[in-house]
């Protein structure tokens, strides 16, 4: 009988958003390997993935949002006791906590990781890392940076590691190679800790500077349609701009049209210094595999990889003026820049290959 992976994603719904690409990149790695692990993805009630049933992986639409927490204790007091295997790709204090009471006996070595993408490191996570360590000693952490690994190996989880965060592939011929500038580009969820006032504040410069430079701004919600009290208001501010060359897209792009937001773009990201000091971006990583050179906070992850490959400009300074200076710079040198992001795109591909991912979740260190 075939081993199984069981993958638990309650806000995956669709083929929108990191959620998914996370998962369909680790997918897309056990299907090019094709061994003797079979694949469960347990979804979103609504889930319909029709590229990942493509592949052959079993996906069962189940959460419910107002009951998710409950339904995930249920399915991991369920799965601790089969011979399987049970990843959580977005995983965090909560699901450690629900780990904690699902397990009524020792969980073995291989059985449960968890991948953990970033967290702010507070004295009560710290402690509550160290209480579920005790009680899980032989759960598997992973997260894309030292820094996360670090404080899990510091609260007590011996099996705590770096592991990169998986990358889509592009595939091939998608971006022209030589595409010109075409649009500056905000491209995720409407967050503030992403700076989606500082996007807002630069088109009302923009408007009222009578530019023509056009400007794509994905202005979704976030998981479960979901947007802060500020970023709402900042959401209406932007509706009201009469910018001719601004256009705005409400709902989390899929496919091939999230993907055709950074052909010929400039993707701007002025994210949060502090939460983002070394927090792994998706959309960084999705820009420079497509070609698409970055602007970027000065002093996060984002700025290091940009400053690595010459693939954009970063700041210190977030203001509109600032911004606009960066983006002068790199429109006036926009071939250079377009071809080392997408040098820098294909180094990340294979440093970001879901591959490794895979490896860690099915190698043989303990017995499922």
């Amino acid at each position: 009988m075939s081993k199984r992976l069981h993958i638990i994603e309650p806000t995956l719904e669709n083929e929108a958003g990191h959620c998914h690409s996370f998962v369909e990149s680790l997918c897309g790695a056990w299907a090019r390997r094709g061994d003797a692990y079979a694949l469960t993805v347990w979804a979103g009630i609504g889930a319909r993935l029709p590229g990942l049933d493509a592949k052959g992986v079993v996906v069962r639409p189940y959460f419910h949002r107002r009951i998710r927490r409950l339904q995930e204790f249920l399915l991991i007091a369920r799965l601790l006791r089969l011979p399987c295997r049970i990843f959580i790709p977005t995983a965090g204090r909560m699901d450690l906590l629900i780990l904690r009471l699902a397990a009524h006996t020792p969980i073995p070595p291989a059985k449960v990781f968890l991948f953990v993408h970033w967290f702010r490191p507070t004295a009560g996570k710290r402690e509550a890392f160290r209480k579920a360590a005790r009680r899980l000693p032989q759960v598997h952490v992973m997260g894309p940076t030292e820094s996360v690994a670090s404080v899990f190996r510091e609260c007590g989880f011996a099996n705590a590691e770096v592991v990169p965060y998986p990358i889509s592939a592009q595939r091939p011929g998608h971006f022209p190679s030589g595409m010109g500038f075409r649009h500056l580009v905000y491209a995720g969820a409407a967050r503030q800790d992403k700076g989606f006032s500082r996007i807002v504040d630069l088109v009302e410069t923009l408007a009222g500077s009578r530019s023509d430079i056009p400007v794509a701004v994905q202005a979704s919600a976030d998981h479960y349609d979901k947007l802060d009290p500020r970023s709402k208001s900042d959401l209406e501010r932007l509706q009201g701009v009469r910018y001719p060359a601004l256009r705005v897209y409400p709902d989390t792009l899929e496919g091939d049209a999230y993907a055709d937001l950074f052909r010929g773009g400039i993707c701007l990201q002025p994210y949060d210094r502090e939460d983002f000091a070394d927090r792994v971006s998706g959309v960084t990583l999705d820009a420079l595999s497509a070609g698409c050179p970055v602007v970027a906070t000065a002093g996060t992850w984002i700025a290091r990889t940009v400053r690595r490959f010459d693939a954009g400009k970063v700041l210190e300074d977030l203001s509109p003026p600032a911004i606009l200076s960066a983006v002068d710079a790199v429109r006036s040198d926009y071939a250079r820049y377009r071809d080392n992001a997408r040098a820098a795109g294909r180094s990340l591909q294979e440093e970001n290959d879901a591959g490794k991912l895979y490896e860690a979740l099915t190698r043989e260190t303990g017995r499922a």
